[in-house]
């Protein structure tokens, strides 16, 4: 397998996919990146042979039948969705007073993070810009695109706010806050590393929406819902360039893209609803935490799994799994609950096995087939 190039004609600094320019800037380079499919690149991630963010697997155009599942969720839980940005941004207007860095994490943050940048500018009248950077677990935050955060102009440290799509154990939150304590102390900086997203499933982050688990429609596609951009990407050719980390992009699957008319759709719906007028009440995150931890520990050792990096809880993170990692099963709390659907079918089209277990407390969960050493 060959390595990753850096792009003959790179994107300029500030591109933004297939996003309107206005909606966000991907501190992204674009490479290369040598595609790899999915069983291979399980043995290599398995055996601690690669890091996942050194590989990429193939992104396919979504069937007809699938992309008519996300048609479906978006018009059953479009309305909730654009509420819960808007309760997203009256947690953060409450908390910036001034001039708003949004940097969303690349890539499930962008399309929350481009439907925050809307409400924060027309429902709550602030001056905001948006970034999506990368952020990868065990490797660190891009320092480099952070530093061009900072250095927009009206920008100041306190001025940033992270987003993401959702949480699920609480990895991305934790990795976040480690790198960005990291690059305060090495850089002088007093960056806040407070994750912000609309679904916490673990007791991670005050900053949320809700901790309920449902089906937000970004979760089901990829690229094609998220701006024609891979995961990002860092490997020895990107960290020689000193530029950012890297990026695929997409453009082969320009004719089933779903990003615009995505955020589109539900700008147009946050519109047609009131504006939040205080923040969510304090959850218990400690209690949340714990019985996260207890559950994930119960179907382990109900599936004879033996690390926890395998399971993936709620909707979001399982849907990633079955997109693209190589799927053991999939575990639902009721095979009737309409929020499942899509994700079933996306489990029978993939020919992966899946159970009920009605004490679930996120809507699904997905385990990771383990692979031979």
């Amino acid at each position: 397998m060959s390595a990753a190039r850096l792009s003959e004609e790179p994107a300029p600094v500030g591109f933004s996919g297939s996003y309107a320019p206005e909606d966000v800037t991907f501190l992204l380079q674009r490479v290369d990146q040598p595609l790899i499919d999915v069983a291979s690149k399980e043995r290599l991630l398995q055996s601690r042979e690669r890091h996942y963010s050194e590989l990429l697997s193939p992104e396919h155009r979504p069937s007809a039948e699938y992309l008519a599942a996300f048609e479906r969720a978006c018009a059953s839980n479009g309305d909730r969705l654009a509420r819960d940005v808007l309760q997203l941004a009256r947690i953060v207007a409450d908390r910036i007073r001034g001039r708003i860095a949004l940097v969303s994490l690349a890539r499930a943050g962008t399309p929350i993070g481009v439907l925050l940048r809307r409400a924060l500018a027309e429902r709550f009248g602030r001056e905001v810009v948006h970034f999506s950077i990368s952020l990868i677990a065990g490797r660190g935050i891009d320092e480099e695109a952070l530093e061009v955060v900072r250095a927009a102009p009206g920008i100041d440290d306190a001025a940033i706010v992270f987003v993401d799509g959702w949480t699920g154990k609480g990895v991305i939150g934790r990795a976040l806050a480690k790198a960005v304590s990291e690059f305060n102390a090495v850089r002088g900086a007093t960056i806040d590393p407070t994750l912000h997203v609309v679904v916490d499933l673990c007791g991670s982050t005050q900053a949320a929406s809700t901790a309920n688990d449902y089906l937000i429609p970004s979760c089901l596609l990829g690229a094609t819902v998220s701006g024609l951009v891979s995961r990002s990407v860092l490997n020895e050719q990107t960290r020689a360039s000193g530029r950012f980390h890297g990026c695929r992009y997409y453009g082969e699957l320009e004719s089933v893209d779903r990003s615009r008319p995505f955020v589109d759709e539900l700008h147009r719906r946050s519109k047609q609803l009131p504006v939040p007028v205080a923040v969510p009440a304090p959850r218990d995150l400690a209690a949340e935490s714990a019985a996260s931890r207890q559950m994930t520990a119960r179907l382990l050792e109900r599936y004879g799994y033996s690390s926890d990096s395998l399971l993936k809880p709620g909707l979001g993170e399982s849907t990633r799994v079955l997109l693209r990692r190589l799927p053991g099963r999939l575990i639902v709390r009721s095979d009737s609950d309409p929020e499942v659907l899509p994700i079933l079918l996306l489990a029978e089209e993939k020919q992966v096995a899946w159970s009920v277990e009605p004490v679930l407390p996120w809507r699904s969960a997905a385990l990771i087939a383990e692979v031979p050493k």
